[in-house]
């Protein structure tokens, strides 16, 4: 994790926050490079869990609620983590993160748990008081079952069908860490399906499997990869069931994305709360009622962290970063073999054809084996390289980050060996 964290700050990936002025606990800005690998993760679950599919539409909605949405939910009361302080040190921790009675810092001794609410408050208007008081949401997905009524009725969808959504959310954590897995603002990718009573169990089975074909079909090591299901004594108090999608990091298992089989609750609650009808109706059936909702609920950042872990090779002679080519900050490098006039000239102009499908990058400084790990080293898939040759022949050479095979290319047919190599068609219904 030491070396990962160091490439990721060295080349652009991942920094600390306000570095400058002493950083921010557990608050990470994304350079040039993570900022696209970002990117591409979001678009590639946007693409898989909305456009092939029929049955899933997508929403937006606002950081900023109603603070009875919260009340409805049940975060006000319940959305809790257990609070303890060393009565020596002062350093607070989670009480359900020790595994003893006194300080892991100094030894001392502990105060008694107490509920600490993980939501962020603040003020909504120019006046500090109660009636102002608004939270920053601790998940998009109540944003999902609020509009639900709306979404349905704009789009006639039919039940079952899903609401997916991407934005940030926030959470006080009292114990935040291990890079950008657990941080205080993170971004979550998730997905309410809504399906009738007849077929809730088929549904989650379904999203179970789809979701894991997701990461498998993105590269990732299934051998680092396993489902958990949850006890009966983990179960949050209205699921009926929920699979945890974990993967084995340096610093252990760990959850990556959930699949909850979430009942009636979401629903019934609001239509409790706001007094409104958010049940369905099927005009084929001629039944009333509210539908029972399926989660996927995965965090971008740790998705993030779970393909660079799993990509972060150390090699004989180099670092090399093997990512899937549709999730690669850039998809190619092209190179001049050398500072020539006539061979920068051709380089470039690969580069602007290039460009216009796939996120490609310019190299002049270096050796030329000195920009192949470069590189490597943040993921590139595929270089170009132009030689003197290619003004002859009118070819160019293209090596695989992987194996470092090269192949000799005609100008007429490189984009179509780019397209064949990089176009991700994930088999995962």
């Amino acid at each position: 994790m030491e070396r990962l964290i160091s490439m990721c700050k060295q080349r652009g990936f991942i920094y600390p926050s306000s570095e400058i002025y002493g950083g921010l606990n557990s608050c990470w800005d994304y350079g040039p490079l993570g900022a696209e690998l970002k990117r591409n993760i979001k678009e590639a679950w946007w693409y898989a869990n909305v456009q092939l599919r029929d049955d899933v539409v997508g929403a937006d909605t606002s950081i900023l609620m109603h603070p009875d949405v919260w009340r409805a939910s049940g975060h006000l009361a319940n959305f809790t983590d257990p609070l303890v302080d060393c009565k020596e040190c002062k350093r607070r921790y989670r009480a359900d993160h020790l595994e003893t009675d006194v300080c892991p810092e100094c030894g001392g001794e502990l105060t008694e748990a107490r509920q600490f609410n993980l939501m962020f408050k603040t003020f909504l208007g120019p006046v500090e008081d109660d009636a102002a008081v608004v939270y920053l949401r601790p998940e998009t997905a109540q944003g999902i079952f609020v509009d639900f009524k709306l979404i349905q009725n704009a789009t006639r969808q039919r039940v079952p069908f899903g609401i997916a959504q991407i934005g940030k959310s926030f959470r006080n954590e009292v114990s935040p860490g291990n890079f950008i897995f657990r941080s205080r603002e993170f971004e979550q990718m998730e997905l309410e399906f809504f399906v009738s009573h007849d077929d809730d169990d088929e549904w989650f089975r379904c999203w179970v499997d789809y979701r894991w074909k997701w990461y498998l079909s993105l590269g990732i090591n299934p051998n680092k990869l396993r489902q958990r299901p949850h006890g009966e004594d983990e179960l949050a108090h209205y699921a009926k069931a929920c699979i945890d999608v974990e993967y084995e990091f340096p610093f252990g298992w760990q959850e990556i994305e959930g699949i909850a089989h979430r009942g009636t609750y979401d629903l019934s609650q609001h239509i409790e709360h706001s007094g409104k009808d958010l049940s369905y109706f099927d005009d084929l059936t001629g039944q009333r009622y509210v539908p029972i909702v399926i989660e996927s609920s995965a965090g971008v950042d740790r998705t993030l962290l779970t393909f660079l872990v799993d990509a972060f090779h150390e090699e004989e002679e180099r670092t090399v970063l093997k990512l899937h080519p549709r999730l690669a900050p850039y998809k190619v490098a092209v190179f001049p073999l050398q500072k020539k006039p006539a061979l920068k000239e051709l380089a470039l102009k690969i580069k602007d054809e290039l460009k216009y499908e796939w996120n490609v990058t310019y190299d002049e400084t270096g050796s030329i084996g000195r920009r192949y790990r470069r590189q490597d080293e943040i993921g590139t898939p595929y270089c170009i390289t132009v030689d003197f040759d290619s003004l002859e022949d009118g070819a160019v050479t293209i090596r695989d980050r992987d194996t470092m095979a090269q192949d000799r290319v005609s100008l007429d047919k490189v984009s179509a060996y780019l397209r064949e190599r990089l176009t991700w068609k994930p088999e995962i219904d």
